[in-house]
């Protein structure tokens, strides 16, 4: 009877051990959503289907390219709108700041108004250490080192193998401006992503993940030239590229990390998105689409986009 019992005990411990192992292996295997920046320029209606439509529970969470679109104001009142709309979703929410919700406003008088909208935005979306939504994530934010208390849009967080991380580089050449003296904000924000680049790789290494994914607004995909890529580190850019700095720092952290990085951008290069692989370097233009990638430890390159969840946003 002893013996029988010590059976059965050990057979229960052993169910449930391999029911833990399961539970493990479904978290490394998931997918995520993502919402072009067509979506958030169609306004508020668009956005709000788009959330619905990419809100269901296969869903790891979201990650919203901009909270407007350039034609629609600058204002408190469109950003808080936005926030509350987010807020609904049922899935945790990443918002990505894009170039029309700061860079590319200006005051009444005409004049450039991107940094005092940019830290507007930085209190109304990323005050919180989670992500926004009903279901929350946690975040660690770059805000949470003193030196770079301001850059609370840059953060990361993992699921499963996969470390995810926004990096604010919007898509109007990196908010570069061609003009006589220093490019203040631009500068300090390449020396906040410099640090946080190196961060993101050295945590990745650290943990052997076996993935970390970029998202931005700005296009840094590898440059398509048929060289290797010690030359491509090399090769001349001209002297207004504003990605030329995270660009050849991507790629050469790349190199040293023997996992796989995915560089997710909000511009659009074909006609339908798919992952673009250069080594072990990725690059999908999400554009105007609203679209779900299934992450699948068992596939060799790791990531896919799913075609039967792309939905391209339409103009009236």
């Amino acid at each position: 009877m002893q013996r029988r019992r010590s059976f059965a005990l050990f057979a229960i411990l052993c169910a449930l051990a391999g029911g833990a192992r399961a539970d493990a292996r479904d978290e490394d295997g998931h997918r995520f959503a993502i919402i072009g920046h067509g979506f958030t320029d169609g306004g508020e209606k668009r956005l709000r289907q788009a959330l619905r439509d990419n809100d269901d529970n296969d869903v790891a969470f979201l990650v919203v390219t901009g909270i407007k679109g350039a034609n629609e104001p600058c204002t408190d009142k469109l950003y808080q709108k936005r926030r509350e709309l987010i807020d609904d979703a049922r899935r945790p929410v990443v918002v990505l700041p894009a170039g029309s919700d700061w860079a590319e406003c200006r005051n009444s008088a005409g004049r450039s108004d991107a940094i005092e909208r940019l830290n507007r935005i930085r209190e109304l979306f990323y005050g919180e250490p989670d992500t926004l939504g009903a279901r929350k994530l946690a975040l660690t934010r770059q805000s949470i080192s003193p030196r770079f208390r301001s850059y609370a849009e840059n953060a990361h967080w993992s699921v499963g193998k996969v470390l995810y991380a926004t990096v604010n580089m919007p898509a109007n050449n990196n908010h570069y401006l061609n003009e006589a003296g220093r490019n203040s904000e631009y500068e300090d924000r390449l020396v906040a992503n410099r640090f946080w680049l190196n961060r993101l790789f050295a945590i990745a290494r650290r943990d052997k993940l076996e993935a970390l994914v970029l998202f931005s607004e700005g296009d840094v995909k590898p440059l398509s030239q048929p060289t290797g890529l010690r030359a491509l580190l090399r090769s001349a850019v001209p002297d207004n590229d504003g990605f030329a700095e995270p660009r050849r720092l991507i790629l050469s952290l790349a190199q040293k990390f023997r996992g796989k990085v995915l560089l997710v951008d909000g511009t659009r290069v074909r006609a339908k998105p798919a992952i673009e692989w250069r080594g072990n370097v990725g690059h999908l233009a999400a554009g105007a689409d609203a679209l779900e990638v299934i992450v699948d430890p068992d596939s060799k390159t790791l990531f896919k986009v799913d075609p039967r969840k792309v939905e391209a946003a339409k103009k009236d």
